[in-house]
């Protein structure tokens, strides 16, 4: 095994939290406007049932946007995510209160972005993660960039690299 992927693993290893951006990242990086305004998002399963996982195996979830949103405060609900901070965009702020409300360390945290905001955030974690279709500025940070682009399953891929790295399988879970 190369040397830079047994220190990638070795830090997924120590992950206990998982803190996902939103737009770009959970989401096409789209955001969907009617005649009246109202916004909606599209979020994709495979990323729904990456966090199911996550939170099975005993990982924790939180969700850090810079964007207020309706759609995004449903979907978490619905995902049982307790953790969310919308509408901030000094990222690095909202992420050191998390940190501590939490009581972890940065090399316990796994942080996935896709813009220049995140990287203050993608700097301070143990896994900087970036999708596939970050802006190069954000991946310069992120010492995993997935195969999958954001809001195609990208957060699923991210959850079943710590899992495997953890040394569980995703099938687990499997009835």
């Amino acid at each position: 095994m190369a040397r830079g992927k047994e220190k990638l693993q070795e830090r997924a290893k120590k992950i206990k939290v998982l803190v996902l951006d939103v737009d770009g990242v959970l989401t096409d990086n789209c955001i969907y406007l009617d005649d009246a305004g109202v916004e909606s998002k599209k979020f994709n399963i495979l990323d729904g049932m990456g966090i199911w996982m996550a939170f099975r195996a005993g990982l924790e979830v939180a969700l850090l946007s810079g964007r207020p949103s309706k759609a995004t405060e449903h979907r978490a609900r619905q995902l049982g995510i307790k953790y969310v901070h919308l509408g901030g965009i000094e990222k690095a702020k909202a992420y050191q209160e998390l940190k501590t409300i939490l009581g972890m360390e940065d090399s316990q945290i796994a942080y996935m972005g896709d813009d220049i905001l995140d990287i203050p955030v993608l700097k301070q974690v143990g896994l900087p993660i970036c999708v596939k279709n970050a802006d190069l500025r954000a991946k310069k940070h992120a010492k995993l960039v997935t195969k999958t682009e954001g809001g195609k399953g990208a957060v699923r891929e991210a959850v079943e690299f710590i899992l495997k790295a953890k040394k569980r399988s995703p099938l687990e879970w499997v009835p």
